[in-house]
């Protein structure tokens, strides 16, 4: 089921913002005993230029919208390192 996580963090973060760099990563394992656990913690380390001019609060805003309805329902956590090309 996790692996299945990842391709779909990957491929709706690729659509929506068509990145240079991309690493998502299970982190689940570092959760064990968490109330979250078995529900999906992942970290995600994108470089795109839509990100561009963008601050860090609208960057996570970004990835959260690509995201849509795994943020809530699929995904218990999400660490991200959200970068424009250059940076």
């Amino acid at each position: 089921m996790t692996v299945e996580k990842v391709e779909r963090i990957r491929r709706l973060l690729t659509e929506a913002l068509a990145p240079l760099e991309l690493d998502v990563i299970d982190e689940g394992h570092k959760h064990a005993g968490h109330s979250g656990e078995g529900k999906g913690h992942f970290f995600a380390r994108i470089v795109s230029p839509a990100f561009a001019g963008k601050n860090p609060i609208e960057r996570h805003r970004m990835v959260y919208a690509a995201l849509g309805d795994m943020m809530p329902d699929g995904i218990h956590a999400l660490a991200i390192e959200a970068k424009a090309p250059g940076e």
